[in-house]
């Protein structure tokens, strides 16, 4: 089975099953500072599963484009990647785990759909604690579907349990699934989890049935929820047979390509390997990143610096294979060639997505060379320290001058069997450059926005400030990305030049005029078509569905929007603009706060 089958298959299923597919979002999540990208399927209806309705209804299914920042050192293997599809359906307070189960098992062992022979099947549940019983009716459904005692694992909280990001909110047990690979077992307490390589966990259902309190304690939700969640990747590599995701379709195209612009071949040696592994995946991540719907360019904050941290990666393993000049473009347009059909922004992107890889390409390779030499000159007096380290000064000498990313700087000593002194780089780089101001924006962290009475407000803040900025600037003002915690709202938008403070202090005052109007907020739900003919306004056009919210601010504004937000302007308080920058070529950045009596 393909990946290109599997994906329909698994949207057929559900649809099958009563549910609604929705289209998969953007790659830059909105209104939520904790995370860089959308990680998981569930990530962008986190408001929906707080409680805010869905246009589609209460079941849903789609497929979605997610990459995760964590794993970027260890992509290189055969199973690790930064960029990957999310299958998941949804029960927002419809089904719950008997039918989610019974779903899950139908799909992964009917011969109509994966035909998995269930006796490799093995699965996990909750073992519970003493906060928390064991899930015992999430085992007893497995039990009525022929799985035996023998292959239902009860699991502790780090294994089998969903949420919260934060210190409080919906949060969960899970089931996970696994096929059982044939190997023989590492030891006796080998159980799926392990890392051996004998189960391979193929699906995840989450049931969020409990509410954490802020003093620690847990309440049963009244409206409880499922998601789930299959990789394509990792699963069509188990349904082919094959020992790696690099085995499958989904890659040999990609790596074929690479081969080609460097005259290397996969599968000679693992060095080689690891290095067209590397660049396959990264040169998928930088593709989706650019041709995203929401802008993004390699920059040294943010998404921005992740982009240009796969680039500059994968371009330093092209150098290893030989290849001295830019060539990144050539597989990122067999990604886009084979991904097009599917998600028509990278089609819509097109030679913006090429130009803006080869342009960050080339200003790497200037600077690649010279550092590379000056790192093997320093290579043997470092090798000759007894502590085997690169001390933070010559690390950030390296960033500094020669513009290496500090992670090229460890992999580097790795492979020289040195480490790198992370705290010396990190006090010399805050000595010599305040390279960003946004905290809020951390790289690692997973998380969840917040749905608290603050951000919420904020959230309606936006949309007054959007249609304030229209009326000030003009027309040509679209929104391009929003960022809102409790203690402010960040918006960027299409503008050519910086706003003079007589602009600022109009839109400022535009905005405080609405709100002393408390003027109402309603929502109502129609088609996109519809929503446009009534004037609302819709920038990211791949990632709405037939039927939208429409969040209207009394006559001021009108805008395609999730929610959540106030009922009245009135509760918003006062508007202050904290600032105003740019944030990219073409896009300015406001920061604004809301100041309560």
């Amino acid at each position: 089975m393909t990946a290109n089958e599997l994906r329909q298959k698994y949207i057929d299923f559900f649809i099958s099953k009563g549910h609604k597919q929705i289209a998969g979002k953007s790659l830059v999540p909105e209104n939520d500072p904790t995370v860089l990208f959308t990680t998981a399927g569930m990530h962008p209806l986190v408001p929906y599963i707080l409680g805010e309705p869905h246009p589609a209804g209460t079941r849903l299914v789609n497929y979605q484009k997610c990459i995760r920042t964590g794993d970027i050192d260890a992509v290189g293997d055969s199973s690790h990647l930064t960029f990957f599809e999310m299958l998941g359906n949804w029960s927002l307070g419809d089904y719950f785990k008997e039918e989610a189960i019974r779903m899950s098992y139908e799909f992964l062992t009917s011969s109509q759909w994966l035909g998995i022979p269930p006796e490799k099947l093995s699965v996990t549940v909750f073992e519970g604690d003493a906060e928390v019983p064991r899930d015992d009716v999430s085992a007893s459904v497995w039990k009525t579907l022929g799985i035996p005692e023998t292959r239902i694992y009860y699991l502790p909280r780090e294994d089998n349990w969903w949420g919260p990001a934060g210190t409080s909110g919906p949060c969960g047990p899970d089931t996970e699934m696994f096929i059982d690979t044939g190997k023989p077992p590492c030891s006796p307490s080998c159980r799926p989890g392990c890392s051996c390589g004998k189960y391979f966990e193929i699906w995840n259902d989450v049931f969020m049935e409990y509410n954490k309190k802020a003093d620690g304690t847990y309440e049963k939700l009244s409206r409880r929820c499922v998601d789930t969640g299959m990789g394509i990747e990792r699963t069509v590599a188990i349904l082919q047979g094959k020992k790696s995701v690099y085995d499958t379709e989904v890659f040999q195209p990609v790596i074929r390509a690479i081969e080609e612009v460097t005259g290397s071949r996969y599968g000679v040696s693992e060095d080689t390997d690891r290095s067209i592994r590397i660049i396959a995946d990264h040169v998928r991540a930088a593709t989706f990143i650019l041709g995203d719907e929401r802008s993004v360019r390699p920059s040294n904050v943010g998404q921005g610096y992740i982009l240009r941290r796969l680039i500059r990666r994968a371009s330093r393993h092209g150098r290893k294979l030989g290849r001295e000049d830019a060539f990144l473009a050539v597989p990122a347009r067999v990604v886009m060639e084979m991904y097009s059909p599917y998600y028509p922004s990278l089609q819509a992107a097109g030679e913006t997505v090429l130009e803006e890889l080869t342009k960050e390409e080339k200003r790497f390779l200037e600077t690649l060379k010279k550092g590379e030499h000056e790192f093997e000159k320093l290579l043997p007096n470092l090798q000759k320290d007894p502590r085997k380290w690169i001390p933070g000064r010559i690390a950030f000498r390296l960033y500094d001058t020669y513009g290496f990313p500090i992670e090229i700087t460890e992999e580097l000593a790795r492979e020289h069997g040195l480490t790198v002194d992370r705290k010396g780089f990190e006090e010399a780089f805050a000595r010599h450059q305040e390279l960003s101001k946004q905290g809020s924006e951390k790289v690692f962290k997973g998380g969840l926005a917040d749905n608290s009475e603050m951000t919420t407000a904020l959230h309606t803040a936006t949309h007054l400030l959007h249609q304030a900025l229209r009326m000030v600037l003009g027309d040509h003002v679209r929104q391009m990305g929003s960022n809102i915690t409790a203690e402010r709202l960040r918006f960027d938008f299409t503008h050519p030049s910086p706003l003079t403070p007589e602009q600022i202090k109009r839109v400022e005052d535009i905005v405080n005029q609405q709100i002393q109007a408390d003027l109402p907020v309603k929502m109502e739900m129609m088609s996109l078509e519809e929503a446009r003919k009534r004037g609302a306004l819709a920038f990211f056009n791949d990632k709405y569905e037939d039927t939208v919210k429409v969040y209207s601010v009394g006559n001021f504004s009108k805008e395609v929007c999730g929610g959540p937000h106030v009922d009245r302007t009135g509760k918003l308080g006062k508007f202050v603009i904290q600032k105003e920058q740019s944030s990219s070529a073409g896009v300015r950045r406001i920061r604004a706060i809301l100041i309560r009596e």
